[in-house]
């Protein structure tokens, strides 16, 4: 990888040039388990509900697969995940953890990756996928990578300079991004790309949802487990709100922008109904505007407040017609000289994923979706530095940021205070 862009002085044409650069796949990468005839070994790295959703999905991808490891920082969550996995009929023959294979604690995903896994799904907090993804390449391991990748720019840095290291070796890295998965969003991607509504003027990416889980800290945790148990509430650990859920439909319009990314964002966020001490210092809304080069704006929107009216979608503004994608039934829609919805095959596109990844190594041409979800991951980190600090942002300032999001170490012991709630004008940028 260039070091254009991990060092401070990296600028927005090195930067994309280097990550366009590391979301290309190797020609052709040695067919060691071409044919399904090697067993893929799998080992799981975070065992909340979503890793145990990955690791069922992983093992229903291939015939020839075993999940033989498992991590995650606490030994309840990893006993809860194995117990569920063997509890579904399909998958059960599949699994062989035996209990030396079980591994507790911060460094316990580096016991899998010593494991003799192939395969590595990582699905921890965001805060450790750049560790832990940068630490399964080098150990020569194919990735599943869940969204976001990181929750601070150096992450982001790590994580492209992993992306270009995997190309080289020929390991397959496939992000949780998973609505570029879906049959019936690739197809009206598709038809966009290919001028169905004309340029693209404008777009809006609208995630508006109830409010998110929180845990009250029970008197016998430490700072560390509290945190950790309640992750998804601090942003060192989550990224917040518009870094850990909102970036699936920011990465929507990504896509739509044929993977072009803005040059400046601004806009608001903060806290107004989830304020209770288990909901940590997050946001519960943010609105960005974002800009692009050659005048099209991206309008962002995101809410977590119960009670109020649901709505996760994108909306494509052209010149000649305008378009909307969503989950929801007959989601998919452009209007334009001639309507259209898609009405084609629908899939379960978490299960597609690992069906493509799997199918990928078989055949000796692994996929590598580095470039977009490092740099989508950036695109919403860049819109929660808009938010937080009441600033302008740019891209190169969000590219270059030095803004480390880490606790002063990895134990359980450590002191950890709950860091105020960010406010914009006096909330610095770094």
């Amino acid at each position: 990888m260039s070091t254009d862009s991990t060092n401070p002085g990296a600028t927005r044409r090195s930067f994309l040039k280097t990550s366009a650069a590391a979301g290309a796949v190797l020609a052709v990468a040695p067919a060691v388990h071409a044919g399904g005839g090697d067993t893929l070994k799998i080992g799981l790295i975070g065992c909340g509900s979503r890793g145990s959703g990955a690791a069922a999905q992983a093992l229903n991808a291939d015939k020839n697969v075993k999940l033989v490891a498992m991590a995650d920082a606490f030994e309840d969550r990893l006993q809860s995940s194995l117990a569920t996995l063997k509890d579904d009929e399909k998958i059960a023959a599949k699994i062989d953890v035996k209990p030396e294979r079980c591994f507790v604690g911060f460094n316990a995903y580096k016991d899998v990756l010593a494991s003799d896994v192939d395969v590595v799904l990582l699905t921890t907090p965001p805060h450790f996928r750049p560790l832990h993804f940068d630490a399964a390449i080098k150990a020569g391991k194919h990735v599943f990578a869940e969204k976001p990748v990181a929750v601070d720019a150096p992450g982001v840095r790590s994580v492209l300079a992993t992306v270009e290291l995997a190309k080289k070796k020929g390991l397959a890295v496939v992000s949780g991004l998973c609505l570029r998965y879906d049959n019936g969003f690739r197809e009206t991607v598709k038809r966009i790309h290919g001028g169905a509504v004309g340029d693209v003027v404008a777009l809006q990416a609208n995630d508006y949802r109830g409010s998110n889980w929180g845990k009250p800290r029970k008197p016998e945790w430490s700072d560390m487990q509290y945190q950790m148990r309640n992750w998804y509430n601090f942003t060192w650990l989550s990224g917040d709100f518009n870094v850990e859920q909102h970036v699936h439909y920011l990465d929507i319009c990504a896509w739509l922008m044929k993977n072009e990314y803005p040059v400046r964002a601004i806009g608001t966020g903060g806290r107004q109904v989830r304020t209770r001490a288990e909901y940590g210092h997050i946001y519960d809304h943010f609105s960005i505007v974002y800009e692009y080069a050659g005048g099209a704006k991206l309008f962002s929107n995101c809410r977590q407040q119960p009670g109020c009216s649901n709505d996760m979608s994108a909306v494509v503004l052209g010149s000649k017609g305008r378009a909307g994608l969503s989950e929801r039934r007959k989601g998919l829609v452009i209007h334009a000289a001639t309507d259209w919805f898609y009405s084609g095959p629908e899939n379960n596109m978490y299960q597609t994923e690992h069906d493509e990844l799997f199918a990928s190594i078989r055949a000796g041409r692994p996929l590598n979706n580095g470039a977009y979800m490092a740099r989508s991951t950036l695109l919403a980190i860049m819109g929660r530095m808009a938010a937080y600090t009441g600033k302008a942002i740019t891209w190169d300032m969000a590219v270059n940021s030095k803004e480390e999001l880490k606790p002063p170490r990895y134990d359980w012991d450590v002191k950890l205070s709950v860091p105020p709630v960010a406010m914009p004008g006096r909330t610095p940028f770094v």
